[in-house]
């Protein structure tokens, strides 16, 4: 199993393998692809004004055949395009830095698209917002079905992704079928809670998880006794974390292991390894709130692991890619060897037999998905068949 690799440059190449896990059609995206792809060649930084342009024009055509869609009543179908639409606007944006001409327009249009899909779909998720210290922790509730209160995991994301993708992972679709909901939050530093409210990266995840599992225990149709945790990327940090830190989680998961974060920022300024986004740098100073460098070290001097991971006395898994990139298949030997408390322990490292080798299993997501699905219908009380 390999990335699909269009572009020559690897940072492209992941966001048009995340858009095509994520739902989008292989011939849209290729019509996409094509004209930009010289523009590539001059580097991963130099022609994301073309590669939005290209995204945000399909965007806007998928827009106007919804449009033509609901105008005949045509409601799931126009949700269908709606929904890939959101996903290339989403795609495009995150691709620019930080106070791109369009960035802005483009986001809000990509959110409008998400939404109204939600409508005319009837799709199984509800945008809640969630009490903070400052702010709000915006996310998508998806509920499992049938009566009585039922067991939820929280799901965040990494360093630049968004809780839209979070869903379009189709993990909290894989949960519902085994009888658990999900939460996906714009976590501080990612999606809404960044981009409308200014609100920089905690690296003590425990401060807004906690508050999730406040307003969790508040929902009628939630066991408060079977809340989970997981996090995808960078979420392979805040999610072990939190876990240590917040008792009332019953279980955890990461879909890729960050274990020390920091020390993978030391790295990257020395050039090793691959970076997740474009314009890397401006994007990590935006999303943690600093100035320059030298503060941007500052803050994220806390993204170490180690020491903490003993706290951690529930179930907690932990998988990663043979030949993930970005972040050393080494730090999930770390994560898992320093769970000496939790009484459930697993590791899985996906390899070329069946898939998901790369970063969070961008080459090919169903076998993170279905492992972390079941999982949590194991470790929280739900079912596998």
């Amino acid at each position: 199993m390999a990335l699909f690799e269009y572009f020559p440059n690897y940072i492209w190449n992941l966001s048009v393998a995340i858009a095509m896990e994520s739902g989008g059609r292989i011939g849209e995206i290729i019509d996409m692809c094509q004209p930009i792809k010289d523009a590539a060649a001059s580097g991963s930084d130099a022609g994301t004004p073309q590669f939005m342009a290209q995204w945000a024009a399909m965007g806007a055509k998928l827009l106007e055949l919804a449009s033509e869609d609901e105008a005949k009543g045509r409601l799931f179908s126009a949700s269908d395009k709606l929904e890939r639409a959101s996903l290339y606007l989403f795609t495009a944006e995150r691709m620019q830095g930080h106070g791109a001409p369009g960035r802005t327009e483009t986001y809000a249009k990509a959110r409008t698209a998400f939404e109204k899909s939600t409508v005319l779909g009837k799709l199984n998720r509800e945008r809640v917002e969630i009490p903070l210290a400052t702010g709000t922790m915006p996310a998508l509730f998806t509920r499992a079905p049938g009566d009585g209160p039922k067991p939820v995991v929280v799901f965040c994301n990494g360093l630049d992704s968004c809780k839209e993708l979070l869903y379009w992972t189709r993990l909290p679709h894989e949960l519902a079928r085994r009888g658990i909901s999900t939460l996906c939050v714009d976590q501080p530093g990612s999606g809404e809670a960044l981009r409308l409210q200014n609100l920089a990266v905690d690296p003590h995840s425990e401060n807004w998880a906690s508050k999730a599992v406040d307003w969790l225990e508040q929902q009628a149709d939630v066991d408060p006794a079977r809340i989970g945790m997981t996090g995808i990327s960078l979420g392979g940090h805040f999610a072990p974390r939190a876990v240590a830190y917040e008792p009332r989680f019953a279980s955890g998961a990461v879909w890729g292991a960050n274990h020390n974060w920091r020390e993978v920022q030391d790295k990257r300024r020395a050039n090793e390894g691959e970076n997740p986004v474009p314009h890397y740098w401006a994007h990590v100073f935006w999303a943690f709130g600093a100035m320059d460098m030298d503060d941007f070290l500052e803050r994220s001097s806390a993204m170490n692991l180690n020491g903490h991971m003993d706290r951690i006395k529930v179930p907690f898994l932990v998988t990663h890619g043979a030949k993930d990139r970005q972040i050393s298949v080494g730090y999930a030997d770390d994560l898992y060897e320093q769970l000496v408390n939790s009484p459930h322990r697993k590791k899985v490292i996906f390899t070329p037999r069946e898939g998901g080798v790369e970063h969070v299993g961008a080459d090919n997501m169903s076998y993170g998905r279905d492992l972390l699905a079941d999982w949590f219908a194991e470790t929280l009380g739900g079912n596998t068949n």
